[in-house]
C-alpha cells in the first residue's frame, strides 16, 4: 500500500468504525420505509402534525410580547417561520409576504429569530437584512427554546384556532396554501 492510499484509506476506516459502533445510524443514514417512528397522539401537546401546540410568550422586536394562545384567540390560526436571516430565508419571507399574507389577512405571520440571542440583535439583523418594513411580527427566540420544541430551523409551522398544529416542514407556498385554505 502507498503512501497516498494510507492517508485516505485511514479516516476512511475510522469513520466506518465511528457508524458501527452508533447502534442502528446506518438505518437513519438509508431509510428502509419501513422505519418505526412513534404514532402522533392527537390531543397530546406536541410539535407534529395533529398534537397541540403549547403555548409560549416571545418580546417582538417592537419592546411587546406576544402570546400564541392569546393570538388563536382571534385568529384562525397562526404561521410561525424560523429564520436566521439567511438567502433561503429571504427567500421564504419574500415569497409568502407578497403571496401568502395577501391571500390570508386573517392570518397572523411570524418570523422567530432563533440565532440572534437577544431582542436588540434579532432587531439589529432584521434591520441589516432589510427586513424593517415587514408585515411579520419578528420575534426573538432567545434560547431557541421555541425552534427547540418544534426542531423547525427554516421552516414553517401553522397552528390552528384550536391549537393543533397543520403544518411542520419546509416550506413550499402549495403546502403552506393548502394548509391555511383547510383551516376551520
Amino acid at each position: 500500500m502507498c503512501c497516498a492510499e494510507r492517508r485516505t484509506s485511514g479516516p476512511l476506516v475510522g469513520l466506518l468504525l465511528l457508524l458501527a459502533g452508533c447502534g442502528n445510524l446506518g438505518d437513519d443514514l438509508f431509510p428502509s420505509g419501513t422505519d418505526q417512528r412513534p404514532p402522533v397522539v392527537p390531543g397530546v401537546t406536541g410539535p407534529a402534525v395533529g398534537q397541540v401546540a403549547p403555548d409560549f410568550a416571545l418580546p417582538d422586536v417592537a419592546g411587546g410580547t406576544v402570546s400564541l394562545y392569546a393570538t388563536l384567540g382571534s385568529a384562525r390560526g397562526a404561521v410561525l417561520y424560523f429564520t436566521m436571516w439567511c438567502p433561503i430565508c429571504d427567500s421564504h419571507m419574500s415569497d409568502m409576504q407578497t403571496q401568502a399574507m395577501p391571500a390570508y389577512p386573517d392570518i397572523p405571520f411570524f418570523a422567530l429569530d432563533y440565532v440572534s440571542g437577544s431582542v436588540e440583535a434579532a432587531r439589529s439583523a432584521q434591520s441589516a437584512t432589510g427586513w424593517s418594513d415587514t408585515r411579520f411580527t419578528v420575534l426573538a427566540d432567545v434560547g431557541a427554546s421555541v425552534e427547540g420544541f418544534y426542531q423547525a430551523g427554516m421552516a414553517v409551522v401553522v397552528v390552528d384556532r384550536d391549537r393543533v398544529v397543520r403544518m411542520n416542514g419546509e416550506y413550499t407556498r402549495a403546502k403552506l396554501e393548502s394548509v391555511l385554505e383547510a383551516l376551520p
